[in-house]
């Protein structure tokens, strides 16, 4: 596969068609640096591009698509300052739309207040490029992310960070979701005890996975990863959603993708009509609450 411009519609339409409600459950917003202020703590700067132009783009993408839902998860680019995310998600509608912000480990109640007021149902951490919130900062705000509806959504290394991480991730009063299917080692299978620690979780209903970011992984076709794919839905379908990773940032050695093409990956795994709803429309409904 070749390298497509960044954020560019999908060119390849899912060979099934996604059913009505459907949600892409991972997704970001990008915007010109006089617009929004970029972190100086970044490690790339945004592709080319006004807020409109992006907005417009990631409307095509999901209508090249079908999907009427999306979460923006806020990328580190624009550090703790969530006004891109919060402005796209109120542009699009908080009827569809949800967002996942960053906050740093002193994130005070005021902010989460307003935050919760603003369609944020979430707040991201990042073990795999670095951020602003740390894993005890996790766990002291917990009670607090509970008490506004609130979960944590984490991207690490599965065989990195799964099994040390585990038992506080029971005891959470808060869903842990993790991005990217746990960002496993594919080489090492799917008997590597970080992510069998990660079905483990799945199947006691005291986690959720997004099933995205499988281009990061592995090459074209992604047939590497749906070993992974597949244990992680068969330990617990109602913990899965989907995500296009859109539009693909911080790629260090992997191509930019087709939204498309990596819809049909997941359908060549998921292939009841039933699962691929429930992991398309129904669990993204329960957990980012779309009514």
């Amino acid at each position: 596969m070749t390298d497509r411009p960044i954020g560019v519609p999908p060119l390849a339409i899912p060979k099934r068609p996604i059913p009505r409600g459907a949600c892409d459950a991972h997704a970001h917003m990008l915007a010109g640096p006089q617009e929004f202020p970029l972190w100086p703590g970044r490690t790339e700067d945004p592709a080319p591009g006004t807020f409109e132009l992006w907005l417009q783009r990631y409307r095509e993408h999901l209508a090249t698509l079908g999907f009427e839902r999306g979460v923006i998860v806020h990328t580190i680019l624009y550090g703790d300052d969530n006004a891109i995310t919060i402005e796209a998600v109120r542009r699009l509608g908080t009827d569809r739309f949800r967002a996942i912000a960053l906050v740093t480990d002193l994130v005070d109640d005021a902010t989460l207040n307003r935050l919760a007021d603003q369609a944020v149902v979430g707040v991201r951490l990042n073990y795999v490029h670095g951020g602003v919130l740390s894993w005890a900062g996790v766990r002291a705000l917990a009670p607090r992310l509970r008490d506004r509806s609130m979960h944590v959504q984490m991207l690490l290394n599965a065989d990195r960070h799964m099994v040390e991480i585990a038992e506080d991730v029971r005891r959470l009063p808060v869903p842990v979701c993790f991005d990217h299917i746990g960002w496993p080692d594919l080489g090492a299978g799917i008997e590597e005890p970080g992510f069998r620690m990660l079905c483990a979780l799945l199947a006691e209903g005291r986690a959720w996975v997004k099933l995205s970011g499988v281009y990061r992984l592995c090459g074209p076709a992604y047939r590497a990863a749906d070993e992974a794919v597949a244990a992680l839905v068969d330990a617990n379908p109602e913990r899965c959603v989907w995500g296009s990773d859109w539009p693909h940032l911080m790629l260090a050695d992997a191509s930019t993708p087709d939204s498309g093409a990596l819809l049909d990956a997941l359908d060549r795994v998921v292939t009841d009509e039933r699962v691929r709803r429930r992991v398309l429309v129904e669990n993204p409904a329960a957990l980012y609450g779309f009514v």
